[in-house]
């Protein structure tokens, strides 16, 4: 496509290069390559059962060393609560209550979501606030007719001249109600913390957020943050950062040609949570644990699903301490025969990689160099639940371009819904990926790896959007958890259900791990 001067000042404030740009167009046309499944990951085949490791253990080796462990924990929070709010949004714009019944409404449009929403209304954690401010604005609150009330309810909750909460990042919405005061996803992510991601009192956690919310997020801890340390005796050390503009995607249209916006700019998406490998790339930590900000729970459940968080970081310690002892001794030229099986050993068995066919006829320097690269990797212990129906990724053994057999965490979206067999293998999936991840980033001598270097730039995806009524093409970069770390050694050990508590939509809300009663 031939630039105009505006886009090329665009693309230089966005931080694109023109070779960039000419590669996302490219890719448009000739598409990223299919996922190729090779099968689930189950229990035994992938995933290691709870009963397979000691508890206990490893609960207690991690407690013995975070003391003098770096420990960081990176929630993502970018987005706004659209989602969450999205079936009151479409209630509202469809709606005549001059010409309907809200049961009408629900029945013809078989909308059941609305129906729980009235039903459990008064259990919202903000329901209360939102009464209060609607009975300020309106004097003849009492005598106003129930459709009424409802109707108003939602504008107030969601509207900019009321609590404005479908605007809001979902992190800022109240998700719990306490007999004092309402608790955010912020917050409970700073309690929860407290308990499994602080050394010596000292929790530092970094969230991801859109660059016009970050005041909000930090009047949020300011508001919150001397309460929540003497409650937990612990420090908290907060920080932001954003989506680069450089990783954004042109957005084209059906003839695959970049789409020009009215103004005359050429229209970037965010490319989705894979534009977020650069935001945790840097961080530098012994442990970063990872956790979406929908996914807390009340403090009723926080101690119990704290221990898994910490069985996972204990276990992950365990397997990095003897990977680090055989990286050590492989550098010291002093590898036995019978060592070097037990790393091969190693390999297969505890961090699940499958050895090259022709391995066997490596020369013996080529062997130590292979099982040396392998071990030298950024290592990541992922926590997976049983599959329940959610929306979202899961674990699977598949091919990846150089024709290895490996572990991944693969979105339903990188998944060919027209290859039968490849559904076939999809739906036979027994677990779910809740975003549930240790990650050790350092090698053995102290240094940060370059997070980039262990991506699959091939693992992208396109997707299908509209804008202003019209059909578009979006790039969305490798996510952060599967093409993002397609190259890491990656081990998958199941959780129970407790531990994922994601809230999607605002009936999430009424779920006994998020209601105190």
């Amino acid at each position: 496509m031939k630039l105009t001067d505006q886009h090329k000042e665009q693309l230089i404030e966005k931080g694109i290069s023109e070779e960039v740009l000419l590669r996302q167009l490219d890719r448009f046309k000739t598409g990223f390559p299919a996922i190729r499944l090779n099968r689930p990951a189950t229990i035994s085949d992938g995933i290691i059962s709870l009963k397979k490791i000691d508890k206990q253990e490893s609960i207690n080796l991690y407690e013995e060393q975070v003391k003098h462990l770096d420990v960081i924990k990176f929630v993502p929070a970018s987005g706004a609560a659209t989602r969450m709010f999205k079936f009151l949004h479409e209630f509202l714009n469809g709606f005549d209550p001059q010409e309907d019944s809200i049961n009408s409404y629900i029945n013809l449009n078989k909308a059941p979501e609305l129906f729980t929403f009235f039903i459990g209304m008064e259990k919202f954690p903000f329901y209360k606030k939102i009464i209060k401010s609607l009975k300020r604005k309106h004097t003849d609150w009492a005598a106003k007719p129930v459709q009424s009330k409802k109707i108003l309810f939602i504008e107030e909750m969601l509207s900019e001249n009321g609590s404005n909460y479908g605007s809001m990042p979902k992190g800022l919405v109240p998700f719990h109600k306490y007999k004092g005061h309402t608790a955010t996803a912020f917050e409970e992510h700073l309690f929860e913390a407290s308990i499994y991601a602080s050394s010596n009192q000292l929790a530092r956690l970094h969230f991801t957020i859109a660059p016009a919310f970050k005041n909000h997020f930090k009047e949020e801890f300011d508001r919150i943050q001397k309460i929540v340390e003497e409650k937990t005796n612990t420090r908290f050390a907060i920080s932001f950062s954003h989506q680069s503009a450089s990783t954004d995607t042109v957005a084209v249209d059906d003839n695959n040609e970049a789409i020009v916006l009215e103004n005359g700019c050429l229209f970037f998406r965010p490319a989705g949570h894979g534009a977020l490998l650069e935001n945790l790339d840097q961080l530098d930590a012994d442990l970063i644990f990872i956790k979406n900000i929908d996914n807390v729970t009340t403090s009723a459940y926080e101690k119990q699903v704290s221990e898994y968080k910490k069985f996972l970081a204990g276990y992950l310690i365990q397997i990095r301490n003897k990977t680090y002892d055989y990286l050590k001794t492989i550098d010291s030229k002093e590898v036995s025969d019978e060592l070097k099986l037990e790393i091969e050993g190693f390999i297969t068995q505890q961090l699940d990689n499958v050895l090259p066919t022709d391995y066997k006829k490596y020369a013996y320097e080529y062997q130590l160099d292979y099982l040396y690269e392998k071990l030298n990797r950024p290592l990541r212990v992922c926590g997976m639940v049983k599959n329940e129906g959610e929306p979202g990724g899961g674990p699977f053994w598949i091919h990846n371009q150089k024709g290895e057999l490996s572990l991944q965490i693969i979105e339903s979206a990188q998944i060919d819904p027209k290859n039968k067999s490849q559904q076939a293998i999809a739906v036979k999936a027994t677990h779910f990926n809740p975003v549930d991840l240790i990650c050790s980033v350092r090698d053995y001598k102290g240094n940060k790896f370059n997070l980039m270097d262990f991506c699959d730039e091939e693992t992208g995806f396109i997707t299908h959007k509209s804008r202003k009524g019209m059909c578009i093409k979006a790039q969305e970069l490798p996510g952060l958890w599967n093409g993002g770390m397609a190259y890491w050694n990656t081990i998958f050990v199941e959780v129970p259900l407790i531990t994922f508590n994601p809230v999607k939509t605002v009936n999430d809300l009424l779920k006994s791990a998020h209601q105190l009663d």
